[in-house]
């Protein structure tokens, strides 16, 4: 991938919810389900203003920030570096 976020901004792959209760039961893919709102850093825009965030990092965001793209057949989503809640350890 050749994507370079401009400004404060960060690209995100969304993790994927886990389709399996703990106990074991199957949920169904058209059983309703949130968008997760957690996921990886795939590529930061800003260098010095961003030192809290890094590619790699597992980052909480809120459930309705961010633009959604297409890239290579992948979706990602663009968020704003405000928008990104924490960094999970």
């Amino acid at each position: 991938m050749n994507f370079k976020p401009l400004g404060k901004r960060v690209l995100v792959e969304r993790e994927e919810e886990l389709n399996k209760t703990a106990s074991g039961i199957i949920i169904p893919d058209n059983a309703s389900k949130e968008k997760p709102s957690t996921g990886k850093v795939v590529a930061v825009g800003c260098d010095d203003e961003c030192k809290a965030v890094k590619v790699g990092d597992k980052v909480v965001f809120g459930k309705y920030s961010g633009s959604e793209v297409n890239i290579d057949d992948k979706k990602y989503l663009v968020l704003n570096l405000e928008d990104v809640l924490g960094v999970i350890a």
